[in-house]
């Protein structure tokens, strides 16, 4: 046989050996997280695929996500096995359940006993071991009571109001003046971070909130990312940030401490201080500081980012913008002579825009996926989740289920009108007792910059085709990189 003949069998037996090979690692990766259910449990296992030992599914759901294709991850699991709903996986180093429909989301949120949190190892360090996103049933229950009313009360609200209505009003004037083109998201997010440092330690510097802003940002890429705290990984870099973020919030914390009772109850720190249990217990510093790592993430990030991608639709959607504007106009004419600044009752008035802010939820996907761990075997759809493996609700392809949304890519506030939509189809902020805290605080906000937007100011971008980014959190490459042009003097 001729150095040609060798040349062609080899281009041929290489890629089959290769292909073997892959088939032989996938299937030995899977006996080993499966074998031990035996036969009649591994039966009941959804469809699916493990991947290789170590990284499993990871590689495939980075690559969809920085390909800008990230519904592809989900997408190729049904290509291969069909519409199960289901899809078993090896995901953050644990394996995995996918969830994708809206009846298994609904029933693994609304379960506390069968499904505990079950948080990424980073996710769980970065945030804080003793957040509510790590917390127990009834540790969970007891933060949340105590930290829910100052947050969504009405008093709370009315009382945040006013300030997210000056800051909102100042902000866009300053753009405004600028008259260049500048990051529109990263100077949404510092707006929005103001407003959530004033609520949680209204009594903290300038210094400090832009430590903590600047911390935060390099924090927060690496909520998605592998736990691997080497060098030029995005955990290394979060992990870092996080012990300064922690060092600047026990700062404020010893002084607040060291005032004593007579700043008590005036803002989220100070009542996690003075709270208590029934049997006298207080927070210990660390559960206080876990507790506000959590909050400050998610009170900026998602209404910074939703609030951006509304008013790029708006934008984007003259017929929609100009029934949002009718809307806040109509809410101006009604306001009494005298009325300083927004209240709730001309928040509440703001039906139109609601269905825009929910249309943009619901678009963007800002929190695409959430984790659960199960506590014991359970089925759901038919399928078995096997006791200590981890399920992964993808809120991203409940979302864009047409069978849920139909033509789920246009975006349409006119789908809201009617009935509010059935449990398990609308996932922004999750379900069941784990529903974020803080969504009619984030949806206040939002609004009220909408509000102001619409009733003065244009949004102009440097870039409108820019291609875009979608983890931690689906942005332009670009920031958003526009030009706010005020359009009306009377407002």
């Amino acid at each position: 046989m001729g150095e040609l003949a060798w040349a062609a069998l080899a281009g041929v037996l290489v890629p089959l050996a290769a292909v073997a090979l892959d088939a032989a690692v996938r299937a030995a990766h899977a006996w080993y997280w499966t074998a031990s259910l035996g036969a009649g449990r591994r039966g009941r296992l959804p469809p699916g695929d493990m991947g290789w030992p170590l990284v499993g599914g990871m590689w495939a759901f980075l690559r969809a996500f920085k390909s800008g294709r990230p519904d592809s991850f989900i997408d190729s699991f049904a290509r291969r096995f069909g519409r199960a709903g289901l899809y078993r996986a090896f995901m953050f180093s644990s394996p995995t359940i996918m969830v994708t429909t809206p009846d298994a989301c609904k029933q693994v949120l609304m379960d506390d006993d069968t499904f505990v949190t079950g948080w990424p190892k980073a996710t769980v360090a970065l945030i804080g071991p003793k957040s509510f996103i790590s917390m127990g049933y009834d540790e969970h229950r007891r933060l949340r009571k105590l930290t829910a009313a100052p947050i969504n009360g009405f008093d709370a609200l009315t009382s945040y109001l006013a300030f997210i209505d000056h800051t909102v009003v100042t902000t866009l004037r300053g753009w405004s003046e600028r008259g260049d083109d500048f990051e529109f998201l990263t100077e949404l997010r510092r707006m929005t971070f103001r407003i959530i440092v004033q609520i949680f330690m209204g009594g903290a510097d300038e210094r400090t909130a832009a430590e903590l802003e600047s911390t935060y940002t390099e924090l927060n890429y690496g909520m998605r990312a592998m736990a691997i705290d080497l060098p030029g990984f995005a955990y290394h870099k979060a992990i870092r940030a996080r012990r300064r973020l922690v060092a600047a919030l026990q700062r404020v914390l010893d002084e607040r401490r060291a005032r004593g009772a007579k700043t008590a109850g005036v803002d989220m720190m100070d009542r996690l201080i003075a709270a208590e249990d029934e049997g006298g217990r207080r927070l210990q510093d660390d559960e206080i500081i876990d507790v506000l790592v959590m909050y400050l993430n998610a009170g900026h990030e998602s209404p910074g980012h939703i609030t951006m991608w509304a008013t790029v639709f708006l934008q984007e959607n003259p017929e929609i913008l100009a029934k949002a504007k009718a809307e806040q106009e109509a809410i101006m004419r009604s306001i009494p002579q005298g009325q300083k600044g927004l209240t709730l009752r001309d928040f509440r008035k703001m039906e139109y825009l609601s269905r825009v802010v929910d249309e943009t939820l619901r678009f963007v996907n800002i929190s695409f996926v959430s984790f659960r761990q199960a506590t014991r075997d359970v089925s759901v759809n038919g399928y078995l989740i096997p006791k200590g493996w981890k399920v992964q609700l993808w809120y991203g392809s409940v979302h864009m289920d047409p069978q849920v949304y139909p033509d789920p890519k246009e975006f349409d506030p006119s789908r809201w009108e009617g009935p509010p939509p059935r449990a398990g189809t609308f996932l922004p902020f999750g379900l069941g007792t784990r529903l974020c805290p803080g969504n009619d605080l984030a949806k206040l906000e939002i609004s009220v910059f909408l509000h102001h937007f619409l009733l003065g100011y244009k949004l102009t971008r440097k870039n409108p085709n820019c291609r875009v980014r979608y983890l931690p959190h689906p942005r332009p490459v670009d920031n958003c990189l526009a030009r706010i042009t005020r359009v009306s003097t009377s407002h």
